[in-house]
């Protein structure tokens, strides 16, 4: 017991005894600066130093930007850009996606790959006639509705009749070289002009498609009123952009020799009616 009691006084009388540090001037032994400390607190001082340094590392890793400069932690900037460019590289994804379909579509059209569908508008009507005991009566004021909108489709320029007689305007004057022919799949006429001769829109329409293909070179395509479809090949360049309405007879192309379907200036033209290719010479004359 008394070999504890020496020992722990002695472990006391360590960390609590005093040393002196002096500091001199070495020339003149001068006293510069001097303190008193023992081993205890030296070891407290040296902890909390200790404890203060891996507090002011993580203060640092955690809340300032010199973390960036540690291996293994990436830059804030560099995960800002890799975010931005993943979001813009789905993005482009989406817009290729939906021009592929719309090229598909278009590609559809062109080579009558369309089924069109004849449907009775008044197929709920009919639906309901399925049981010959059940009597459909019509009130006074749907009869009025029916009418007013029988009245406006009359005038509707969407749902003009179909089988009605139009002229279509020449899209340039020339020699056909090659007529179309349905055996042969050429779903169009070789029109040979002067080179860089206008094209013209065959009647008014919207602007579906103008872009440039390997095969075919620069391609114009407009939709007109009655489900038709006109398609301008081979041009040199195209005046008229997607989305645009034009005008019969209006500048919309100039004829070329661009693409790897062609041997010379000439305009290739396709009419399209329903999904189904039609000859152009029955509704234009080209001479």
């Amino acid at each position: 017991m008394e070999k504890r009691e020496r020992r722990s006084k002695k472990i006391k009388r360590k960390l609590l005894h005093k040393y002196r540090m002096v500091i001199l001037n070495e020339e003149t032994f001068e006293e510069r600066f001097s303190f008193k400390l023992n081993r205890l607190n030296v070891f407290v001082f040296s902890t909390l130093f200790a404890l203060f340094l891996i507090l002011a590392t993580t203060f640092i890793i955690a809340f300032t930007p010199l973390r960036e400069y540690i291996p293994g932690y990436s830059s804030t900037t560099l995960k800002r850009k890799a975010t931005q460019l993943a979001y813009e590289t789905d993005s482009l994804q989406q817009i290729i996606n939906v021009n592929e379909q719309y090229l598909a579509s278009i590609k559809k059209v062109l080579t009558g790959d369309v089924k069109t569908v004849e449907f009775n508008k008044d197929s709920i009507i009919e639906a309901a006639k399925v049981d010959p005991t059940i009597l459909v009566r019509t009130s006074p004021r749907d009869s009025i509705l029916r009418e007013a909108v029988a009245k406006e489709d009359k005038y509707n320029p969407l749902l003009a009749n179909r089988n009605q007689q139009y002229a279509l305007f020449s899209p340039v004057k020339g020699t056909i070289t090659e007529k179309y022919d349905s055996k042969a799949k050429h779903y169009a006429v070789d029109v040979v002009t002067v080179k860089d001769a206008p094209v013209k829109a065959v009647a008014d329409g919207t602007v579906i498609f103008a872009e440039w293909t390997s095969e075919t070179g620069n391609v114009i395509i407009l939709k007109h009123n009655n489900n038709l479809i006109s398609a301008y090949k081979h041009n040199a360049k195209l005046t008229k952009q997607q989305g645009e309405i034009v005008k019969a007879g209006e500048v919309i192309a100039i004829v070329g020799n661009t693409g790897e379907f062609t041997t010379g200036p000439h305009l290739h033209f396709e009419l399209w009616r329903d999904g189904y290719p039609i000859d152009p010479t029955t509704f234009i004359d080209f001479d």
